[in-house]
């Protein structure tokens, strides 16, 4: 089965597998510019950090190609590209992968892109060996045999520029023969799990249950999941850890069950700058988002909606937070830098 690609470099434009679209249809979303970057950052047309860090990259060569196309200035350039890097702001990668790329544009722009399909491979390679730390961790703390596992949102490759983080560790347990069931949640209001984890697991020949957001807590308290796994869109230096909204409800459910709750993302989203998750911004998006559905109002016409799309869980209820680094258990070690280094504190 060929791997899903998110996010590539094809000719002379960024495409983007368009995620709004899925399951029902598989097209590509084709940018030639900084608008359409942005618009499709900004619409989840991709979505998932690490992807999101690709685009930043890809997204300073549109930038540089457009400013070719149309003479921009040196700081009509930067203006642009800026533009980029803050089209999401709790998702640190997007930025980080601007930041990669962006010293190397006095070299050129073929050096700029030379330098972000370095980025896809090393994040590709990077999520298949946190995959193998996670799945290690999860084996060695449980001691099953056949786990049973409950993730929220979507943290495959489509969040990813290959394999996938958290998915990425349940992918691996499943090809150990280590993997009974994985409950789907389906991640309200514009539902990645049911649509979009949902589509990567039926792919891939994995059991799985999809249920709606508020099964959750009970389906962990009732002991029917071993473990719960999410993604990160940034981890402070502290470990708490930013995340798609609801998942800090996933993590206090399994406190009080008594099971690991483990935070998977690659070493860029660890964001040694930011002390802790009380410094992360949470982005709001349109109310809409939770008052219609497909268009549909479900909502009285005069309801207000509140959408935060991000929550914060607080380190100490993470057991483990895995990179392709190492394994840090956040109530052992108060700095998690170790996730970006290497080396085990």
């Amino acid at each position: 089965m060929a791997e899903i690609q998110a996010v590539r470099w094809d000719q002379e434009a960024l495409v983007l597998l368009d995620q709004t679209k899925l399951p029902s249809q598989e097209i590509d979303f084709v940018a030639h510019t900084v608008d359409e970057v942005v618009d499709a950052v900004d619409r989840l047309v991709v979505r998932g950090a690490p992807a999101l860090g690709a685009v930043g990259a890809f997204g300073v060569v549109v930038a540089m190609d457009q400013g070719a196309r149309e003479s921009w200035t040196a700081d009509q350039l930067s203006q642009q590209i800026l533009r980029v890097r803050n089209a999401r702001p709790t998702a640190v990668n997007l930025a980080w992968g601007v930041d990669r790329v962006q010293p190397f544009a006095a070299q050129g722009r073929d050096e700029v892109l030379t330098q972000a399909h370095q980025i896809v491979v090393e994040d590709t390679a990077a999520n298949r060996k946190l995959s193998e730390l996670g799945a290690d961790w999860i084996l060695q703390r449980t001691g099953a045999s056949k786990l049973r596992v409950l993730t929220h949102c979507n943290t495959g490759a489509l969040a990813t520029t290959g394999w996938g983080t958290a998915l990425g560790v349940i992918r691996e347990l499943h090809e150990r023969g280590a993997l009974d069931v994985v409950y789907v949640d389906e991640t309200r209001p514009l539902l990645q799990g049911a649509r979009l984890t949902a589509w990567e697991l039926e792919r891939e020949g994995i059991d799985y249950r999809v249920q709606a957001d508020g099964a959750a807590s009970s389906t962990i308290l009732r002991g029917l999941v071993d473990f719960a796994i999410i993604g990160a869109d940034r981890i402070a230096r502290n470990g708490d850890s930013a995340n798609k909204i609801g998942s800090v409800g996933v993590a206090l459910a399994c406190q009080a069950a008594g099971i690991p709750f483990m935070v998977a993302a690659p070493s860029s989203t660890v964001d040694l700058d930011t002390a802790s998750g009380e410094e992360i911004e949470i982005e709001l998006r349109d109310g809409a988002e939770v008052t219609q559905l497909a268009g549909v109002n479900i909502a009285p016409m005069g309801a207000q909606g509140f959408n935060p799309a991000f929550d914060v869980t607080p380190a100490k209820y993470i057991s483990a937070i895995v990179t392709e680094k190492c394994v840090v258990e956040p109530k052992d070690s108060p700095d998690v830098s170790a996730l970006v280094n290497g080396v085990n504190k």
